[in-house]
């Protein structure tokens, strides 16, 4: 049991359980009946995806180190609210008894808030999938 972090949109593997998709917005252009279907997400939780602001400001520029590190506060202090908190540690909780997936469209990981929330995740105590593990059990 154990959360693993996706990149929504691509295969399933097996043992992953369901995914929420912590994205601001639904996939383009993909009606809500075909989401699952098409590996996108089973439930959405925009709580925990950047607010509308930041992932503007973020989708404006290439990254550069400096561009990155003051997202990264951004997103960790839209993070620290009580909700927010609260449904990491819920997650966290449930990494215990149950595998499921969190993840975002972004191609490249290092640069996309879903490296940060599974290290909010982590931090929070939550059974987190390594590289090449199922996750299965």
């Amino acid at each position: 049991m154990a959360i693993r972090v996706v990149r929504l949109g691509t295969p399933r593997v097996a043992g992953e359980g369901i995914r929420l998709g912590t994205v601001r917005r639904p996939p383009r252009g993909v009606p809500k009946r075909d989401f699952a279907r098409r590996d996108f997400y089973d439930v959405w939780l925009p709580e925990l995806a950047p607010s509308a602001p930041t992932v503007s400001w973020a989708l404006s520029e290439p990254w550069t180190p400096a561009r990155w590190r003051r997202y990264e506060r951004i997103y960790l202090k839209e993070m620290a609210t009580p909700a927010a908190r609260h449904l990491i540690e819920m997650l966290a909780a449930l990494s215990q008894s149950a595998s499921f997936s969190v993840g975002c469209y972004c191609e490249d990981a290092t640069h996309c808030h879903r490296s940060l929330l599974a290290r909010l995740l982590d931090d929070a105590g939550a059974r987190m999938v390594e590289e090449g593990e199922t996750g299965a059990g």
